[in-house]
């Protein structure tokens, strides 16, 4: 493990991203760098169909996200 130099304005990103998906400020910066990466590593691949993959390994249940309609989550 590491420390990462980053700029002033995409560390208030992150700041701003990990509150709205309710994640640590590390956290969010690890999904970004990890969703990245694979984004570069699967240029053909959409990023809905990289989540569902990564979801689907992580034994996530996805069967909601088939359904046409959108599911909310109560919070």
């Amino acid at each position: 493990m590491g420390i990462v130099s980053i700029e002033d304005d995409l560390h208030e990103q992150l700041r701003r991203a990990s509150k709205a998906s309710c994640r640590s400020i590390n956290a969010q910066a690890a999904f970004w760098i990890r969703m990245g990466m694979l984004c570069e590593l699967n240029p053909g691949v959409s990023f809905q169909e990289l989540m569902a993959r990564e979801l689907k390994a992580a034994g996530a249940d996805t069967a909601a996200s088939t359904s046409p309609a959108l599911t909310t989550v109560a919070a």
